[in-house]
């Protein structure tokens, strides 16, 4: 079977670990520390500040930001439910914008009439989905219009860039996740990135109980600490980051260039945005019937993500209608991007659809429906 993911973690992250447990300073230390100056580094930002995991990054950022109760983030309805989740923690309330069509990222005019109609809003959330930038300008417009914060969720995004620059540098704060299956991995962790040295200092330190000195504290915080062992592995992985992204886009251009003719509708890519393909995901209008025809020809497959956030049963007050995410969800599968496939994994995933196209089990004429827009 083709693996969705295959995380690469070799000789040394190895090496780096066994330095870390030789050193005795398992917890938060300057292995953390270094990991935050390179990340920063690599993302062309002043600051950043590890975390245990991209969702307690996102509430550590919103608390930072001093948005809680009474206020509401404008977000995506398309995405991991961290998303949403992470304003709740952190006391306020996820409105939800629809997505465009061709990227399903945030559509800043579905965003704008948001904005228009509330006026508690303090935030827009933008998800970089599939590692695919959201349309930075046009929120970030919005965003200084509005007098709101403009916050990245880069869980999915490391590497990707927006108008040449790097995602997690073009808002108030942005959020990475190092989840095994992310495009670098540290284990688990997440990092936040902001130019901003005071909002850094009071996401560090809620993140550390809200410690302001030794047994001192000035406010209620979280223990958010990443490990040491964590940020070796994550220092470790930073120095692959580009390779990595480098084959996953070469995967995914082999994949966009095969799959022409077939009845799949591939990923788009807007002049200015360049994603790093966390997943390469397709669109069909029999995605059910693809998904196990894959999984008969030994190629793995999921959908990100079945149902919209605002449709979660963990959303039971939410009543909105958001029309292209929901088509969405019915549409979407990810196939197989990560830099561990071979040549002849790809041409394995390509015939596969291929012969899905020719299939009996796909309906009559469906081979030649081509690509459908949402």
């Amino acid at each position: 079977m083709i693996p969705l993911a295959s995380p690469d973690v070799g000789a040394d992250e190895r090496e780096r670990v066994l330095d870390v447990l030789d050193s005795g300073q398992l917890a938060d230390g300057e292995e953390v520390r270094a990991f935050e100056r390179e990340f920063a580094r690599y993302c062309g930002t002043e600051h950043a500040v590890a975390t245990t995991n991209g969702t307690t990054a996102l509430h550590a950022a919103f608390e930072a930001l001093g948005i809680g109760e009474g206020d509401a983030v404008v977000t995506t309805p398309f995405s991991f439910i961290a998303s949403a989740n992470s304003i709740v923690h952190a006391g306020a309330e996820p409105a939800f914008a629809d997505v465009e069509p061709t990227t399903l990222t945030l559509d800043p005019a579905r965003v704008e009439e948001v904005l228009a109609e509330r006026d508690d809003v303090a935030a827009i959330l933008a998800v970089h989905i599939y590692g695919m930038p959201a349309d930075m300008d046009r929120l970030r417009a919005l965003a200084d219009e509005y007098d709101v914060a403009l916050v990245e969720d880069a869980a999915q995004a490391h590497g990707a860039t927006y108008e040449g620059e790097p995602v997690g540098s073009l808002a108030d704060a942005a959020c990475f996740s190092f989840y095994p299956t992310k495009n670098m991995t540290s284990g688990e962790g997440g990092m936040i990135t902001t130019d901003d040295g005071a909002l850094a200092e009071r996401a560090a330190r809620f993140c550390d109980h809200g410690r302001t000195v030794e047994y001192r504290h000035g406010e209620v915080g979280h223990n958010f600490r990443m490990t040491s062992l964590c940020a070796a592995i994550g220092r470790a992985q930073l120095e692959k980051l580009p390779e990595y992204n480098l084959a996953r886009r070469g995967n995914a251009a082999y994949l966009t260039e095969h799959f022409a003719g077939t009845s799949v509708e591939t990923p788009a890519e807007p002049d200015g945005r360049t994603p790093v393909y966390h997943q390469y995901t397709v669109r069909s209008d029999h995605r059910d019937l693809l998904e196990s025809h894959l999984a008969d020809h030994g190629v793995s497959s999921a959908v990100y993500y079945p149902l919209p956030i605002h449709e979660q049963p963990a959303y039971p007050d939410v009543d909105v209608s958001l029309p292209v995410a929901e088509r969405a969800a019915e549409r979407v599968l990810s196939l197989p991007v990560h830099p561990d496939l071979s040549v002849a994994d790809l041409e394995a995933v390509v015939d596969a659809v291929e012969r899905f196209d020719h299939s009996e089990r796909v309906p009559e004429a469906a081979a030649d429906e081509g690509r459908v827009d949402s």
